[in-house]
């Protein structure tokens, strides 16, 4: 069985020890999965004091939530999801008109001026896109998210997914080449 097979197995066992009364498999599972989930909700919220609220909220609806998964399988799929509307939830709440520049700054590393100023040109990119496509591309690209998993996080068909994974793909693209156009004028 590959890495990711094993870990949705392990996922599967923690589930039902804990379903069992054993209070330890849930802190293990929140231990493997906890670092992706809050690499999601990082990427999701721009702020890293701001994903570990957002996590903290999304691991209490996980365990509220967890007797009512069908397939422990899928945990991973269903986490990201919770994760993704903690998110959402954490952004309505947090749109105070901040200045990009000032999230940029916490955002970026003390290194040199020329990877600060890639980054932010980057951060800047992909905050012209729709926060639905951001969570998605990063899924997909970052999390190795495969189109079933995709469909089951975000509750799409896989079509869906398909055709909106695609069209995030194109805005992302047209932006890129759109800065190209503006440099080479």
């Amino acid at each position: 069985m590959d890495g990711p097979g094993k870990e949705r197995l392990r996922d599967a066992l923690d589930i039902a020890a804990w379903r069992g009364g054993e209070r330890a498999a849930f802190d293990d599972l929140v231990r493997r999965r906890a670092p992706r989930l809050y690499a999601h909700a990082r990427r999701l919220s721009d702020d890293a004091e701001g994903a570990r609220d957002i996590l903290q909220e999304a691991w209490a609806e996980i365990w509220r939530g967890l007797p009512g998964l069908r397939d422990d399988l899928a945990f991973l799929p269903w986490a990201y999801a919770i994760t993704t509307r903690a998110a959402a939830r954490a952004v309505r709440r947090r749109q105070t008109g901040r200045a990009v520049a000032a999230d940029l700054a916490v955002l970026a590393p003390r290194t040199a001026p020329a990877v600060q100023a890639e980054a932010a040109h980057v951060k800047t990119i992909l905050a012209r896109l729709p926060a639905q496509d951001r969570a998605l591309l990063a899924l997909a690209t970052l999390d190795g998210l495969t189109l079933v998993e995709l469909a089951q996080a975000l509750h799409i068909p896989v079509g869906t997914v398909k055709s909106r994974l695609h069209a995030a793909r194109t805005r992302l693209r047209a932006l890129l080449e759109g800065e190209d156009d503006d440099q080479g004028t």
